[in-house]
This record gives structure tokens, C-alpha cells and sequence, in this order.
């Protein structure tokens, strides 16, 4: 199990940064898919055709998401998404913590942040 921390820059208020990653009209017009999104605590979530799949734990309107992320069978040690908005002269500073990565997935999950997930937030909202 490996552990990831990175920051982006995304040039947009935290509050739409936060729509971005809850609202489900938003995601798909970012990501060019379908998406089942709640902010509701407790529920569960499914982006890219259940890519990516888990549980919603947390929410802080404009500021904090923490998600459970699902990897195949029942892990041991939960796999916990934190994303914290900052405020940021360019826009919004995005702290994202992924801990309890799968070594075996741990590749494609860290390209596919900046990729596909956070490289597409920062395509959808550059100037």
C-alpha cells in the first residue's frame, strides 16, 4: 500500500472547483462522462462507468471532500481520498491525500489524478 500527495492550481473560484468534483452535470461536462455523485455522506459514488468507485465520508461545501475509494475485493485498510480547497491568487490550490493505494495500482491511480481527473479540471476552467 503506498500513499500519494500532490497539489494543483486550477483557475477557478473553490466553490466551483468543488462543483466540479460533487456536482454531477459538472463532472460530465469535464470528463465526458456520465457520473453518480452525492453529497451526501454515506453514499456511493461512480465516475468513468464504475472506473472509479466508492463511498462519500465527508463533505465542507467549497472546501473538503473525503471519499473511500473501492479496489476489488474488501481491503483491509480503507483507501481514503482528501481533497482540501485553498484559496489561491490564480484561482484555487487543490490538496488531494490519497492514501492505501494497492501497489499494484498505485501507477495508473497516480497518472490517472493528473491526467485524466486533475489535468481535465484545469483544461475545463483555463481562461
Amino acid at each position: 500500500m503506498k500513499d500519494f500527495k500532490k497539489h494543483f492550481i486550477v483557475r477557478a473560484t473553490p466553490e466551483e472547483v468543488y462543483a466540479a468534483l460533487t456536482n454531477p452535470a459538472t463532472i460530465q461536462l469535464w470528463s465526458g462522462e456520465k457520473a453518480e455523485m452525492s453529497t451526501e455522506p454515506g453514499s456511493e459514488f461512480s465516475l468513468w462507468e464504475d472506473s472509479i468507485v466508492g463511498r462519500n465520508l465527508e463533505f465542507e461545501e467549497g472546501k473538503k471532500i473525503v471519499q473511500e475509494w473501492y479496489f476489488g475485493e474488501e481491503e483491509e485498510t480503507p483507501s481514503i481520498v482528501t481533497i482540501l480547497l485553498h484559496p489561491d491568487k490564480k484561482g484555487t490550490d487543490v490538496e488531494l491525500r490519497h492514501t492505501n493505494i494497492p501497489d499494484e495500482a498505485y501507477e495508473d491511480i497516480t497518472e490517472g489524478w493528473v491526467d485524466q481527473y486533475f489535468g481535465a479540471i484545469i483544461d475545463f476552467y483555463k481562461d
